[in-house]
């Protein structure tokens, strides 16, 4: 076959694998080598310091010994057939490097033959990228489930990054749609990853020139919708992966049937696409705002709020530890607060050493006041005369188009009542609103 013609469809069968992304990775040219790796990235990615970046993303093979339902590369699926040699992926990796097309190297595999043999043709095409065509650029490539454990380890050292993907949540799903697969030949190569990297940071403080071993950490794959999973169970097993596995991202990706299987969900409104942002947006909440996940949800509620993001949703249910003083509070609660980032949080503790803050500062720095204005004060002070109380803030922070279907999640929204107190729920005017900001009011 055609290089170009495997091209076309080891392309197209690599576009339903999400886990890819290259933060955390910085190594520079060495005036040796072709390419480089600072901050590089994934296939219209992002980097750590927030550039779009590309990267040539294949499979090996679409060949696959197993029959998982999802799977569009399944071993009873009539498409067309092909397999790279690793020469052939390098040729075409350095080619399009030149060309300036991609920064790097996303490669994944179906399983031809065995495991071990698909890992061994994975770790044989990164050497010789890395010895012979002496690329230094990004590389991350997929561990195979039950490949040999040595081999693993040797493809370790070769690449930036590397991925296992758990493929359903529980492993319930699993036995149901991929009978094929296990848990535990999934978590193997996942632990050892873990445990080559943790000792690898070791060797690398007695020895400054030892090889890195998957510099970049591990990632993994999870399919939302293809089984019955709530939000709540899903977002537990990420929790769990991050404390137990040190995962740096777990993806998320809204099912499609692209199989036709009966077996599988029909999904009449189409794929679950909301609610994979509200899983990336709670995943975010996890890893950077000192969330857990029972936090966020419970058994009583197992989904997330379609009208809200997971933080305003937080908020609006715990009113009574808010209004936070924003000249006061420690970073843990500024992170709690709707509109308030990570880096607009740290800018504010820095700001507020050398006085008082007000809302056109929180302006300056970052903060989204149209959502956080209900959950702060400044110096005793809100920026408006508003109601610290749910359903009120609730119409404030949602369109009316989204406010007609509210309701569905067991969320008690009120009507606007002609004998609500005038002062709080009429429009505030423009010189009202000018006004508070020069702390008239």
């Amino acid at each position: 076959m055609p290089l170009e013609d495997k091209l076309n469809i080891l392309t197209d069968a690599a576009k339903y694998d999400v886990a890819c992304t290259s933060s955390g990775v910085d190594r520079k040219g060495d005036g040796k080598s072709i390419g480089n790796c600072v901050a590089a990235g994934i296939c219209h990615s992002f980097s750590g310091d927030g550039r779009c970046i590309s990267l040539l993303k294949i499979l090996m093979t679409n060949e696959c010994i197993f029959d998982c339902k999802y799977c569009r590369n399944r071993r009873s699926n009539d498409v067309p057939r092909a397999t790279f040699t690793p020469e052939e992926i390098c040729t075409l990796t350095m080619e399009f490097y030149r060309r300036n097309y991609i920064e790097g190297l996303f490669l994944s595999s179906g399983i031809i033959g065995n495991p071990t043999f698909t890992q061994e043709l994975i770790c044989r095409t990164v050497w010789l990228l890395r010895n012979r065509y002496r690329f230094n650029g990004y590389v991350h490539v997929k561990a195979i489930p039950g490949a040999a454990p040595e081999i693993i380890q040797q493809t370790g050292f070769l690449v930036d990054r590397m991925s296992v993907n758990l493929e359903l949540p529980t492993a319930e799903g699993l036995r149901s749609l991929a009978p094929n697969k296990h848990r535990k030949s999934i978590l193997t190569p996942m632990r050892q990853i873990q445990t080559g990297i943790q000792v690898n940071r070791n060797d690398l403080v007695l020895y400054r020139n030892a090889p890195k071993f998957v510099g970049g950490g591990q990632s993994t794959q999870m399919i939302i919708g293809a089984t019955p999973e709530s939000d709540y169970q899903i977002i537990n097993v990420a929790e769990s992966l991050y404390q137990k596995f040190d995962l740096k991202r777990v993806f998320y990706s809204a099912f499609v049937n692209v199989t036709g299987d009966k077996s599988l969900p029909a999904l009449p409104g189409g794929s679950p696409l909301l609610r994979e942002h509200r899983l990336y947006q709670a995943d975010w909440l996890l890893r950077f705002y000192g969330f857990r996940a029972e936090e966020l949800l419970d058994e009583k509620r197992p989904y997330f709020n379609v009208m809200l993001d997971p933080k305003e949703d937080w908020a609006v249910r715990h009113l009574e530890r808010f209004p936070v003083e924003i000249n006061r509070a420690p970073m843990e609660e500024l992170l709690r607060v709707p509109g308030i980032g990570v880096k607009s949080a740290g800018r504010i503790v820095a700001a507020r050493r050398s006085g008082s803050l007000t809302f056109p500062d929180l302006k300056k720095i970052g903060v989204v006041l149209k959502r956080a204005l209900y959950f702060i004060t400044c110096s005793g002070r809100m920026m408006y005369p508003v109601k610290i109380e749910e359903d009120y803030i609730v119409r404030n922070l949602t369109t009316e188009k989204d406010r007609v279907r509210f309701g569905s999640d067991g969320m008690s929204y009120k009507q606007l009542s002609l004998f609500d107190d005038v002062e709080f729920t009429r429009p505030v005017t423009v010189i009202e609103r000018q006004q508070a900001a020069v702390g008239q009011l």
